[in-house]
């Protein structure tokens, strides 16, 4: 059956959405293809609103697995309707289950919590704290921030296991990122999320807080507009001959910028306390979203989910 995730133009990867294929492929080896047989595996990510079925319109039948409901703009106002179409093993949290009008026994918690079964995360530390930004707002200039305060910066759209290994090196993770935060704390990582622009979805942050039972507190900061001929985010790579006249203006500015994130930084890390859920829940959601797992394997290998007769 084929994977359908979040993909980005042009090779492009953010990090919660690049775990789809690194981590199913590994799970699910013999059912995770390219073969059009008419059934669809919505993976991670916050995949579940009115463009799901337009989306995955070939699809005879969908499996919904650890996936979140949401709205990710003006045009998702309302959910699909869940027919037969669709077979739901688990969800991100309550807030989906209650979103899709489904039984609140299927809000287990993001699937990307079986990472923790994949990935060697007991690795020796090498930040104090490590900063992950929002993939839309990453850049050069958050990275030279970092560097300059002795943090680890973590790109979200570097490959999967270098993102991983980072946070599992980080003893304090400052995250954007929501699935930054989502393997932080399946890797007994505390974390402390952060939000800088106001389209930062508070829904699915609460729906995957709900889950492992932490409160979602936010601690706002500047947007931090990256530094004209950076690279990542909004940044603009392209000079204008404009731009070069104005550099030096543009270099007291960008400098200036940098000082008050950094100042912003050092004072969440003095003043706020980071967040993690418990232990024996961790396992006890793994264990759950595993057994999910085996039973979706079964129904596999009992043909739920044969669309197309066999010749």
């Amino acid at each position: 059956m084929q994977l359908y995730y979040c993909k980005y133009p042009d090779g492009r990867q953010n990090f919660g959405d690049a775990l789809n294929p690194w981590m199913w492929q590994q799970l699910l080896p013999d059912i995770i293809n390219d073969e059009d047989d008419g059934v669809t595996f919505v993976g991670i990510g916050t995949l579940i609103h009115e463009a799901l079925p337009r989306r995955t319109s070939k699809a005879k039948k969908r499996v919904i697995f650890g996936t979140g409901a949401g709205f990710p703009g003006s045009e998702y106002k309302s959910m699909p309707q869940i027919d037969d179409s669709y077979t739901i093993y688990s969800l991100r949290g309550p807030l989906s289950a209650k979103a899709l009008q489904v039984s609140e026994t299927l809000a287990i918690t993001d699937g990307a919590i079986l990472v923790r079964r994949l990935f060697d995360y007991h690795q020796p530390k090498k930040y104090r704290f490590s900063y992950m930004p929002h993939y839309n707002f990453a850049g050069e200039g958050w990275a030279q921030v970092c560097q300059n305060l002795g943090f680890g910066y973590i790109d979200p759209s570097s490959p999967v296991e270098e993102s991983l290994a980072l946070i599992s090196q980080t003893e304090i993770l400052l995250t954007e990122a929501m699935h930054g935060a989502i393997l932080a704390d399946a890797f007994g990582v505390p974390w402390i999320p952060i939000k800088t622009d106001p389209s930062i979805l508070d829904f699915k942050w609460q729906d995957w807080c709900l889950s492992v039972g932490v409160e979602y507190q936010p601690v706002s900061m500047s947007r931090y507009h990256q530094p004209r001929g950076t690279s990542g985010g909004w940044s603009k790579t392209d000079l204008s001959s404009k731009d070069l006249i104005l550099k030096p203006v543009r270099q007291v500015r960008d400098w200036l910028r940098q000082k008050q994130v950094m100042s912003e930084f050092l004072k969440i890390v003095q003043t706020v306390k980071p967040t993690l859920s418990k232990d024996d829940r961790t396992e006890q959601l793994t264990r759950q979203t595993e057994d999910k797992l085996e039973q979706f394997k079964q129904d596999v290998k009992e043909g739920k989910f044969q669309v197309y007769s066999k010749l």
